[in-house]
């Protein structure tokens, strides 16, 4: 009896060392966990947003941080890294040759536009946390929350157009007026994030009706080439009809003034023959004359000149016989 006694304190003896090392043990594995949950490291494009009991306490810079073990927890936001949401389609793998499906995101593509046709229409929503606390606080599901906005505000500026608008001229506009909406609505729900930019990815008629639509664009773009081969033609000819006809209108005016600057010098001349004839009247009717014929009788030829009477004629003729005959000689 005694002896079973003993064991039976020496049990218990070895049970309360067990005890006390396994206390020992947790002591130490909390102490360590302690220590280990006190110090973390904040990353170069993020901030620590620490809470206290659940409860905002404050916000982290990059770099090595401490928090109270078991009280306070730390949840890291990127806000200096760019972030995207794709509609319409999904990266599968991204590199030099990325590829994408469109497996379960057909839905989000297709819009009714403003002439009630349908349009295919992929894109992109960049942007970047610029407010850890809003996006944290202040909105449950600020990824879904800016997804449902993204394709609200797209389906909203569609349906204001046109589908020719949406497929061809209105891309740039579209991207611009759905990025200012979507910053709008992030603002006043308070989502915490700032829109970067908005890419149009791609943009096409739904795939029934798309071969269609194909050989209407086919038929516009040949009608576009017409119109600018018959533009340039216009611009090779008509400017050159234009020079033509400056060319003749100059030419003209030239000539116009020339003979209005020689009936000016000849009317200046009669005026002053006119002066000189008035001074002296038979003396310039004599001048004239002689000038006249010193002007018109080389050019004769042979040519014999008489008076009115004839007396003369015969001696000149004989003064020309013999004339002839001494050259014939």
């Amino acid at each position: 009896m005694a002896e079973f006694e003993f064991d039976g304190d020496k049990a218990k003896e070895s049970f309360q060392k067990i005890i006390k090392n396994i206390r020992l043990i947790i002591v130490a594995l909390v102490v360590v966990v302690a220590i280990f949950s006190t110090f973390f490291q904040v990353g170069a494009e993020e901030v620590g947003v620490v809470t206290r009991l659940g409860a905002y306490n404050r916000t982290l810079e990059p770099g090595l941080n401490f928090k109270i073990p078991f009280v306070e927890s730390v949840t890291k936001v990127p806000v200096e890294r760019q972030q995207k949401q794709e509609f319409g389609f999904r990266t599968t793998s991204a590199g030099i040759q990325s590829t994408f499906t469109k497996r379960g995101a057909e839905g989000e593509s297709l819009m009714l536009t403003g002439d009630l046709n349908l349009a295919d229409v992929e894109w992109v929503v960049q942007y970047r946390i610029d407010n850890p606390y809003n996006y944290l606080f202040k909105v449950r599901d600020p990824e879904n929350t800016l997804r449902d906005i993204s394709e609200s505000g797209m389906r909203q500026i569609v349906g204001d157009r046109t589908v020719n608008e949406v497929l061809t001229v209105g891309r740039a506009e579209i991207a611009g007026k759905l990025k200012v909406l979507i910053q709008e609505l992030s603002n006043e729900y308070e989502l915490g994030v700032r829109i970067e930019q908005v890419v149009l990815q791609d943009v096409t008629p739904p795939e029934p009706v798309r071969a269609a639509f194909n050989a209407v664009n086919e038929a516009q773009q040949e009608k576009e080439t017409l119109i600018n081969q018959a533009k340039s033609e216009y611009n090779k000819v008509i400017p050159k009809a234009r020079g033509q006809a400056e060319e003749t209108i100059q030419k003209a005016e030239g000539y116009a003034t020339e003979r209005v600057n020689n009936s000016k010098g000849e009317v200046a001349r009669f005026n002053e023959l006119y002066k000189e004839y008035v001074k002296a009247p038979g003396v310039t009717k004599t001048r004239i004359y002689l000038e006249t014929m010193q002007e018109v009788v080389p050019k004769l030829g042979d040519k014999i000149i008489t008076d009115e009477e004839g007396s003369n004629v015969l001696p000149l003729l004989n003064m020309a016989t013999q004339s002839s005959k001494k050259v014939n000689q």
